[in-house]
């Protein structure tokens, strides 16, 4: 059967721009058998630009039987095959293709838990090594039914939103990206030097709302444009710190479980309080695996405003235009933040206007920087936007 040619778009994008796979690049090609299509597209990218590519299962494949049949050592023990694997490649690209994104769902939380620390070595590495300039990533869905059906989608209505997402409908989606980075290192600027954020939304469907100000003091904004996370559209910083309380608009989704009605209050970067109005033990679960679980890692601002609707697939939600997410567990030294854990879950809050479970219109929310406001209901102040 002939291969979609938009996976080869695709992995021409992936391997050109956002990983820049140069002669002599031993290039990691994780997936999970779902994604053997577009693997073999991004192996033959790979191959047409000098490179050498490695394929591999991504431990996600594996995760049921461990969780089935491994003791608690073997849950938690990294994997020496993969850590050689990090220390080795310069580019790794991985391909997420769950067949079941629901396949984690009945295990119980603390040996789900346990499982992501065999999985903090790896990462841990991976993020030093790429803070250094020494490895060049890329994570990117390809559609498959599973994660069609969580966004409420036919498989064909899922690959239009997937690939529109990625610009890939442009006649020179790379031209299109790099436009894509121009319009955003605005906001990176304008960030930049800042002390504080504070991101606000009102009461809405029987909770406080969000009040929760973000120390960004001696942070290093990065501007998201498609060469790390693809599709992209976010600008992010490492916090120092964080004060205040969130209600997270989405459910927040890990490893295909979720957890909504996600609060949390934090007092100098730190989660002091965690509810949820489903699977709340999941989400004390995680917060609990480690020291570092439960420190802010990650704030960030969504700017692609091509995404606007929940899909319970991260790499998107994160995305969507108007809305921020702020990550608790490791964060990524080049951004200021070096907490390390073996969790980074990033959680969505919306902060465009919206309707209440009664129909009522609520208002949308606003961020503030050092007192300026910069953005309400979801769109910016700033020139150029």
């Amino acid at each position: 059967m002939p291969r979609d040619p938009r996976l080869d778009r695709l992995a021409d994008v992936l391997v050109t721009y956002s990983t820049g796979v140069k002669p002599g690049d031993v290039v990691g090609v994780a997936f999970e058998p779902a994604g053997w299509p577009l693997a073999t597209a991004v192996i033959d990218a790979c191959v047409r630009a000098g490179g050498d590519p490695f394929p591999v299962i991504r431990r996600s494949a594996v995760a049921e039987s461990l969780l089935t049949h491994g003791t608690d050592e073997q849950l938690a023990r990294a994997n020496a095959m993969m850590l050689s694997y990090v220390e080795t490649i310069d580019v790794n690209i991985v391909l997420l293709a769950d067949e079941n994104t629901r396949s984690l769902s009945r295990f119980d939380p603390a040996r789900v838990a346990r499982f992501q620390q065999g999985a903090r070595p790896t990462m841990q590495r991976s993020m030093e090594r790429a803070a250094a300039g020494k490895l060049r990533w890329c994570g990117t869905q390809m559609p498959t039914q599973a994660a069609a059906q969580d966004a409420e989608m036919s498989l064909a209505q899922y690959e239009e939103f997937v690939f529109g997402a990625g610009l890939l409908d442009h006649a020179d989606p790379v031209a299109a990206w790099r436009a894509v980075h121009e319009r955003q290192e605005r906001v990176r600027e304008r960030l930049q030097g800042r002390s504080t954020l504070r991101f606000r939304a009102p009461a809405c469907d029987g909770h406080d709302g969000t009040d929760l100000v973000v120390d960004v003091a001696g942070s290093t904004w990065i501007n998201c444009s498609g060469r790390q996370n693809f599709p992209d559209g976010e600008v992010f910083a490492g916090p120092r710190g964080a004060d205040g309380h969130v209600n997270y608009t989405f459910p927040a989704v890990y490893n295909g479980r979720e957890a909504a009605g996600v609060r949390l209050a934090f007092k100098e970067g730190r989660v002091v309080d965690a509810t949820a109005t489903r699977n709340e033990e999941f989400l004390i679960r995680l917060l609990d695996q480690d020291s570092g679980a439960r420190t802010l890692g990650e704030i960030a601002i969504g700017t692609n405003y091509g995404i606007t609707e929940f899909s319970r697939n991260t790499l998107f939600d994160e995305k969507i235009g108007g809305t921020f997410h702020a990550a608790v567990g490791a964060g990524y030294p080049e951004s200021g933040n070096s907490n390390q854990s073996g969790l980074h879950w990033d959680m969505v809050c919306d902060l465009r206007p919206r309707k209440a479970q009664d129909g009522n219109a609520v208002a949308g929310g606003t961020i503030e920087c050092d007192g300026e406001l910069i953005q309400r209901d979801g769109k910016f102040l700033i020139p150029g936007w």
